[in-house]
């Protein structure tokens, strides 16, 4: 059916991340047989939480390369990503949203409860879930090891908090 494209969710949508420029590698689960792709909603400014639903928008001509990571992939950090991914020259950047596949885990009328029930704990839990996981599994960390990590070095920002299922990074 159809599925509204505001929301974002583990794979991709509207997540409003101003990092993902020229350069940056996006990673994604692929969600459905064939890996449907679509572009839009291109931001020339934008800062950290997009309060209001808009940034100063502008029109997008890009070149995009595809690379498919098998499930046996040299990059073992992608083995179960549950989460949109960016890699830029300098930072490893993970998304949490207050339900990462809201479309199921809300039921019949998650298009329209994501809305409503959108919190940024619950986005701030799934982001730092999501950065011990890749902790875990890309550098080899313990969990005591990656959550200590996390305290002394890394930055949770608020993505945004207009596009229904809010955002952390």
């Amino acid at each position: 059916e159809l599925v509204d494209s505001i929301p974002p969710g583990y794979f991709g949508g509207n997540i409003d991340n101003w990092r993902a420029g020229k350069g940056t590698k996006l990673y994604l689960p692929v969600a459905v047989r064939g890996a449907l792709f679509s572009v839009g909603d291109p931001h020339f400014a934008q800062g950290d939480g997009e309060i209001n639903g808009t940034a100063l928008e502008f029109s997008l001509t890009g070149q995009f390369r595809f690379v498919v990571h098998k499930m046996q992939s040299e990059k073992r950090f992608l083995a179960g990503l549950a989460h949109p991914l960016l890699e830029t020259a300098g930072e490893w950047i993970l998304h949490g949203f207050s339900y990462g596949n809201y479309l199921r885990e809300l039921g019949r009328h998650a298009q329209s409860e994501i809305y409503r029930r959108s919190s940024v704990d619950l986005a701030l839990r799934n982001a730092f879930r999501a950065t011990r996981k890749f902790l875990i599994q890309h550098y080899r960390l313990s969990e005591d090891e990656a959550v200590a990590l996390i305290s002394l070095g890394v930055d949770f920002g608020i993505t945004q908090v207009a596009d229904g299922n809010w955002g952390v990074h």
